[in-house]
């Protein structure tokens, strides 16, 4: 099993630019970073008209697109059920820690974003498996971790914290 550690909240609370500061703090201290992001939504990272957009809309399972920069596979689900988290894990490469965007209420220990400006209620009281919050004010009656949504280090820190009990654990 991967460590996998994620971000949740709800759209517009800054999931996306903290992975963005996040990612390269931990891999500055040498640890190697993989993603999974959860789209509610269609998506499509191909165009129509390209071969490989042909290849799927054709009817292939599985369409692997390869340069000398990078590689892409694309699985179509063709109505079968979207995988779980796990499953995904399982498909990506060896690295250090899998940080997950979105997978709110999937069991594995996660960071919730929180602006209460933006009117949403918080995740972490009826989820267990939030160990801490960053955000942009002070939460004082929260009886979780709070982190300021700049301090990178620190949430850097209590992920690789995390991290090696997974690993403990395993």
């Amino acid at each position: 099993m991967k460590r996998v550690f994620g971000i949740a909240g709800w759209s517009g609370s800054g999931k996306t630019t903290l992975l963005r500061a996040l990612i390269p703090a931990l891999c500055e201290g040498g640890v190697t970073v993989s993603t999974i992001k959860h789209a509610h939504h269609d998506f499509d990272i191909d165009r129509p008209g390209k071969d490989s957009y042909l290849h799927r809309t054709a009817g292939a399972h599985e369409v692997m697109i390869s340069s000398g920069h990078r590689f892409a596979l694309m699985h179509e689900l063709r109505d079968a059920p979207e995988p779980t988290l796990a499953e995904l894990v399982d498909r990506l490469g060896p690295v250090d820690i899998v940080l997950v965007e979105g997978f709110k209420f999937d069991p594995v220990p996660k960071l919730e974003v929180h602006r209460p400006a933006l009117g949403k209620p918080p995740i972490w009281p009826g989820e267990p498996h939030i160990v801490a919050i960053a955000a942009d004010v002070p939460l004082p009656n929260c009886e979780r971790p709070v982190f300021g949504l700049d301090d990178i280090a620190s949430i850097a820190a209590m992920v690789l914290d995390r991290a090696a009990e997974m690993e403990a654990t395993q």
